[in-house]
Order: C-alpha cells, then sequence, then structure tokens
C-alpha cells in the first residue's frame, strides 16, 4: 500500500480492483459451467465468447487487460473454493474472498 492511496498493478489498476475482476471472472465461468474439473476449459470458445461478454459489458473489468484476466485463471485450481489475491503478482488461495 502506497501512502494515501491504493496499491497500483503494473497495468494501472488498483490491486483490489485486479483482484475483484479475476474473482469475479472466474464466478462467471463457474457459474456458466466454464471453469472447473468437469468445464470443457478455459481455451473453449464458449469460455473465451464468455470471458470477452463479460469483460465488455463489465464496466470495471475494462481497466484490467483481458488478458492477464486470462494469466491468472489458467493457473486457478480445478476444484475446490479458490479466490485470487495479492494483485497482480498474486496467487489462488483456498477459500472464499472476503468481498464478493
Amino acid at each position: 500500500m502506497t501512502q494515501g492511496g491504493p496499491t497500483r498493478t503494473g497495468a494501472g489498476a488498483p490491486s483490489a480492483l485486479f483482484e475483484l475482476a479475476v474473482n469475479r471472472a472466474a464466478t462467471t465461468l463457474l457459474g456458466l459451467g466454464l471453469l472447473g474439473a468437469a468445464s470443457p476449459g478455459l481455451r473453449s470458445r464458449q469460455a473465451q465468447a464468455a470471458l470477452q461478454e463479460w469483460h465488455a459489458r463489465t464496466r470495471f473489468a475494462r481497466r484490467v487487460p483481458l488478458s492477464e484476466v486470462v494469466r491468472c485463471l489458467d493457473d486457478r485450481p480445478a476444484q475446490g473454493h479458490w479466490h485470487w489475491a495479492g494483485g497482480q503478482e498474486g496467487g489462488w488461495v483456498e477459500g472464499r474472498a472476503a468481498f464478493p
């Protein structure tokens, strides 16, 4: 945390915004059955289309490059509840995020 303001990622978005974007994208794909152990995979045409639509329609997400969201989603464990923490350089943490 910088004095007087939030920590920012290399993409220019605050760390909390980056985490929110990754976590919301994961939740969206999980809800559609496009992420997780029984999913067709993040690289499927359906998952890519859903991510692009989500990114375009989600106002705050446009401040985080979609390629960075996909990079993080690629590393998400397939089973269990996980959330992204630590900004752009963070990682997946077991359990649900404190802020949905």
